[in-house]
């Protein structure tokens, strides 16, 4: 409902800057964006009345300053094309590329540096390769076997279409024909400080005694790390330990590593670090353009040390920053995702608390819903907040129009209706805008247990069919009611359901709801995208017991 009253306002200001006045008949269409029914404008219709009464008392100067806090409301709904920046150094030899680290499912946060790549590829109709960067990572952050197919998959579901795949893991050789290489140029050395000596001489701006040696000895205390014991030496690039940050002095290039490798096993025991690797593969796989986020500025800056010490020409890169994802009700990572799939806490890596693209996928986000919204931020420069209801919207205007209306209660109650009509068929429409209709027996009545506490002893309209006043007492998990009119007034109206079939709806935060809908689901297909009336868009997923379940899109 905030996200509602603020798009309510943001538009009733936009209105108001660009007319003088804001008119409730301009702002009132705009909030079907929203998926706000037909039938539910006179209930917030006194809202947009009482914003429009206080937009228009306000001054051009304070309009202008409150538009700015709320202009996200209606840029995410406006209907018009995206366009990406123009990047520099363009030509008709650009190469782009995909490098995920495979340790879990691509998700809706680290899909976007992904996708602007392709993004831009398409824009450029240029060459775009996958890179597996699959070194060997870090025992907080392994690698998963089954990360390399779900990557590639997510890749085919959001139309990335790459010329090659290549695998770090296959490399390995290559990278080292490369460390030996800045082992005799003098410009890295294999140490076997601790990380305490290390820390300190970095603090102090010092040089460690493993580094003084000539380069022919190193080349011998690079091969002896290859039998070494793990954590006792790795090889470093020799940077000023003077330099500004203390972070770049000496930074390491390779470790020793023996967890298991999920493609080559055993077979290597040195491994190379994300800058060592990318340095190398960048130049030699032709790549011209890298888009990747902020938190990687010293890893870029490394690579550019790396190439000038190879005279190597640089890539264009390009950062950009973080970007947060409000509403999602679950820290969005994929570090922490491992641990909850681990541990059986999730369901799998499509479990909706993931937030990965098989997720997304299952609970009926369309993949170009996914695309135009990655397109909509962009290079972002800065690190932002976007609600998640921004994704919603996108997603809703794809669907809306040809998901049919359904009927569903949660946590049911019956209704014992004292001098209603006798049951009879009730045509009902599929869709507002379609003039298709479905009968629908009023027989037996269930609402929701929690709309009964919210209207008890107030009178209210079952959507389509008439009036009741319910009563406050519940008998046995039956609520009494008595019949008032046949006439539509202007009163709450609520879901109800009378020929049921018990289903399940999964929401994003993993709750599972229960209730009845209306028999007609029974002719669904799997993986149809319907919308419960009042409730939600929703995939039906599966039969289990004989209980249809759903997944939960969004409002």
């Amino acid at each position: 409902m905030k996200n509602l009253e603020n798009e309510i306002k943001a538009y009733s200001i936009k209105n108001a800057l660009e007319h003088g006045r804001a008119d409730p008949s301009k702002v009132l269409p705009k909030l079907f964006n929203h998926g706000l029914e037909k039938s539910e404008i006179k209930l917030i219709m006194p809202i947009v009345q009482k914003t429009i009464k206080e937009i228009n008392s306000l001054s051009k100067k304070k309009l202008e300053d409150l538009y700015k806090s709320l202009s996200q409301y209606v840029l995410e709904h406006e209907e018009k094309p995206h366009t990406l920046p123009e990047l520099a150094n363009i030509s008709d030899k650009m190469v782009f590329r995909l490098a995920p680290f495979p340790s879990g499912a691509l998700h809706i946060g680290n899909a976007k540096t992904y996708m602007l790549n392709a993004l831009y590829a398409e824009k450029y109709n240029a060459k775009i390769i996958l890179v597996m960067d699959d070194t060997i990572g870090s025992e907080a952050k392994q690698l998963m076997p089954e990360s390399y197919s779900m990557i590639e998959d997510a890749f085919k579901w959001l139309g990335v279409r790459y010329e090659n795949v290549y695998y770090k893991s296959d490399r390995l050789e290559i990278y080292y024909k490369y460390a030996l290489e800045l082992i005799k140029k003098d410009k890295a050395y294999v140490c076997h400080c601790p990380q305490p000596t290390l820390k300190e001489n970095r603090e102090k701006g010092i040089e460690c005694g493993c580094r003084q040696f000539p380069s022919k000895i190193q080349e011998e205390r690079w091969i002896s790390m290859f039998s070494a014991k793990e954590g006792s030496a790795v090889l470093r690039i020799k940077t000023s330990m003077l330099d500004p940050n203390p972070a770049f002095r000496d930074r390491v290039l390779f470790k020793i590593s023996d967890r298991p490798h999920p493609r080559v096993g055993n077979k290597y025991r040195v491994w190379p670090t994300l800058e060592m690797s990318w340095a190398v593969d960048d130049h030699l796989l032709g790549i011209t353009h890298i888009l990747r986020g902020m938190d990687l500025q010293i890893e870029t800056d490394m690579e550019k040390y790396i190439w000038d010490i190879f005279n190597w020409p640089h890539p264009q890169t390009i950062h950009g920053g973080m970007v947060n994802i409000e509403g999602t009700q679950a820290k969005i990572s994929k570090s922490k995702a491992q641990a909850e799939v681990k541990s059986g806490q999730f369901s799998g890596w499509d479990d909706p608390r993931t937030w990965s693209m098989q997720s997304l996928k299952r609970r009926g986000i369309l993949p170009e819903a996914i695309r135009t919204f990655i397109e909509s931020i962009g290079l972002n420069k800065q690190n932002i907040t976007i609600p998640v209801d921004s994704l919603y919207s996108i997603n809703r205007k794809l669907i809306d129009k040809d998901v049919n209306r359904y009927s569903f209660v949660q946590n049911p109650i019956e209704l014992e209706i004292k001098n209603k009509p006798e049951a009879k068929i009730v045509e009902i429409p599929i869709h507002p805008d379609k003039k298709e209709t479905k009968a629908i027996k009023a027989d037996r009545i269930f609402i929701s247990s929690n709309d009964f506490d919210k209207f008890k002893d107030k009178e209210i309209r079952l959507l389509h069919l008439y009036n009741v006043k319910l009563s406050s007492k519940i008998v046995n998990n039956k609520a009494d009611a008595k019949f008032t009119s046949l006439d539509n007034k202007d009163i709450q109206k609520l879901n109800w359901v009378s020929d049921f079939l018990p289903c399940t709806i999964l929401m994003p935060n993993g709750e599972k709801i229960e209730g009845y809908a209306e028999q007609s689901i029974k002719n669904l297909k799997i993986s149809e995208l319907i919308q419960f009336e009042r409730f939600g868009f929703c995939r039906f997923d599966n039969m289990n017991n004989n209980t249809y379940e759903f997944w939960f899109t969004h409002k």
